[in-house]
């Protein structure tokens, strides 16, 4: 077992226990953190079934959610109450979790025995309970894809607020008398977007959430500003069996309400976290990789700033990886840092992490640094307009461009050889920049357009030109390799390893680097609740956010605003193939300068 900080002289601190656990969650501290003292191969393992209230799949009888329960004897036995670090995941069958896609495992009998990812393997010896659950109609849960109410009906159970069964039919109920109700949410992807849900109701009992590349708003999944991104879908096997004919009405009871046809309505907005920011009552510690394709940094950026706005206690953990957990990228550091979080929100350990430095950042490839806050308070929009000679600067121009939508084409075709003349794409750039320049928070970018067709796309990609060696993250690779050796982090027991593979870091050369993205249909430029189609004869403004940046562009290197149509990589393609017109006196892009600009 390889624990951080070494062990000291261990300590009872009876008195450091939640008011929620008043009824005596005893833990023990060695250099400032809950220690190793409960046995995990003899910890108790066990299966409820919580009823939510619901009957998505409509056979007669309420959804009852699995939730596979690891928790240590010891404390137990005393009459000692732990709290709850939680997973809710709809992959633990399907797809598994973590670098190595770690499924669940289960004796003969069906006792859980193996648990996915090192959190039970960690922090079940130190006094937690780890509950993995299955959301809606996944793995050994009833019901259909529901997640969020999967998951805050399981933390409704664990405080005493609904009714959990010891069989997913008939059984007894289970009373969950040895939790002291406070819930950590923590996953990544689906499971982030499932804790940043559950936290956004505003559920009693959610202390803490840490989600690892979590949506924030389902919307844009799906669409950019006005543009469908075509139809969505879990991967093959995601659904039980039994949810997979059951929930054929639901699921198209939900697509119907969803649309095809870009607009924004109630349907997006009930799964719009970032305007539900005000009823988080929990803290956030978030984590966020600036390459990641599977979860856009649109995700973070504007729920962090609304976080922000409405109060919540913040942290984050920024890299410049893709869809990776940072266990795989800075493991001591991220489970000592995950570790004193938990103890801080869980067990209510006075050790300050909240009035540290909120924000550890890559700066460049494995060159982390810590801020007070992100954006820093310096950071403000510089406006950058285009002209016709291809240059990029601080004062307007005439001039029209003309491009014509190839669906073909991807925004990765359009940002290569900037010199070399497209008709699918205009480059635009800075000159090569004085000094280093920081780019640091949510951007956006206004176009003029004609389009020769009713219907028109336009995309917009800011880029870095200029030689690098960054993480290796083309087109979604994850910036990590795996290697042959393991690293122990907690105890193993029979049917789970608490060993895993570590991992380096995998870079490439390049000459130039996509920073921010956006795309939209500009038959949405009045308001994305309603398109409208276009008049050939007309320009039309609009103006729609980029991904969120965080990124030193080094002195020397040039800042490009790239335009193009259709973007083949997330945009189907158009009926028709218009000709776009674009006015450069109304064209610009908004770049969140956070330190020097030229």
């Amino acid at each position: 077992m390889r624990v951080l900080g070494g062990l000291l002289v261990l300590v009872l601190l009876a008195g450091s226990v939640t008011p929620a656990a008043a009824a005596g969650a005893a833990f023990e501290l060695a250099a400032g953190v809950s220690a190793p003292i409960h046995s995990y191969e003899g910890a108790i393992r066990e299966t409820v079934w919580v009823d939510i209230g619901t009957d998505l799949d409509r056979d007669g009888a309420g959804d009852r959610i699995a939730a596979d329960i690891i928790r240590p004897a010891e404390p137990a036995a005393r009459g000692q109450r732990v709290p709850v670090i939680m997973d809710v995941s709809p992959y633990y069958a399907c797809c598994g979790r973590g670098n190595e896609a770690q499924k669940k495992t289960y004796a003969p009998d069906g006792t859980p025995l193996g648990f996915p990812l090192f959190y039970d393997n960690y922090f079940v010896p130190r006094g937690y309970a780890v509950v993995l659950v299955d959301a809606g109609g996944t793995n050994r849960s009833r019901g259909c894809f529901d997640d969020v109410p999967s998951g805050r009906g399981v933390v409704d159970w664990l405080n005493g607020r609904a009714t959990g069964y010891s069989a997913v039919e008939g059984g007894t109920p289970v009373e969950a008398d040895w939790t002291t109700g406070a819930v950590g949410l923590v996953g990544k992807s689906q499971d982030g977007a499932t804790a940043i849900g559950v936290a956004s109701t505003g559920v009693d009992g959610v202390r803490t959430i840490v989600p690892i590349a979590g949506v924030s708003s389902y919307y844009e999944v799906h669409n950019s500003n006005g543009a469908w991104h075509g139809p969505g879908g879990g991967p093959p096997g995601l659904l039980n069996p039994r949810a997979e004919e059951l929930c054929q009405p639901w699921m198209a009871e939900q697509a119907e309400l969803a649309g095809t046809d870009g607009d924004y309505n109630r349907y997006w907005e009930s799964l719009n976290y970032v305007h539900q920011a005000h009823r988080v009552r929990a803290s956030v510690f978030a984590v966020q990789g600036f390459t990641d394709l599977n979860v856009r940094t649109i995700q973070f950026g504007p729920w962090w700033d609304a976080l922000g706005a409405h109060g919540v206690t913040r942290k984050a953990w920024l890299h410049q990886a893709a869809h990776v957990d940072p266990f795989d990228l800075q493991r001591p550091e991220f489970v000592h840092t995950l570790h004193r979080w938990l103890d801080r929100w869980l067990l209510d350990v006075r050790n300050g992490i909240e009035h540290e430095p909120a924000v550890h950042r890559e700066a460049a490839v494995d060159q982390w640094v810590d801020e007070r806050r992100w954006p820093p308070a310096n950071a403000r929009p510089v406006t950058l307009r285009p002209d016709t000679g291809g240059g990029l600067g601080r004062k307007p121009a005439n001039g029209v461009e003309s491009i014509v939508d190839d669906p073909d084409l991807t925004g990765y075709d359009w940002i290569r050889q900037p010199a070399e003349p497209s008709t699918a794409r205009v480059v635009f750039t800075t000159e090569p920049l004085d000094q280093p320049t920081w780019l640091a928070g949510t951007g956006s970018v206004t176009v003029k357009v004609r389009s020769s067709t009713p219907r028109a796309r336009v995309g917009a990609m800011l880029v870095d030109y200029g030689p690098a060696t960054v993480r290796a993250t083309y087109q979604g690779a994850p910036g990590i390799r795996n290697l042959e050796t393991r690293s122990c982090w907690g105890e193993s027991g029979p049917g789970d390893s608490a060993c895993y593979l570590d991992t380096e870091t995998a870079t490439e050369s390049v000459d130039h680097q996509l920073l921010a993205a956006g795309w939209a249909d500009l038959g949405h430029h009045r308001t994305l609740w309603r398109g409208e189609d276009l008049r050939p004869e007309r320009y039309y403004t609009m103006t729609f956010p980029l991904s969120t940046v965080d990124k030193l562009v080094p002195a020397g290197h040039r800042i490009g605003l790239v335009l193009g149509g259709t973007d083949a990589f997330w945009i189907p393609t158009p009926s028709q193939r218009p000709a776009l017109d674009i006015d450069l006196g109304g064209t610009s892009v908004s770049v969140p300068v956070a330190g020097p600009e030229q």
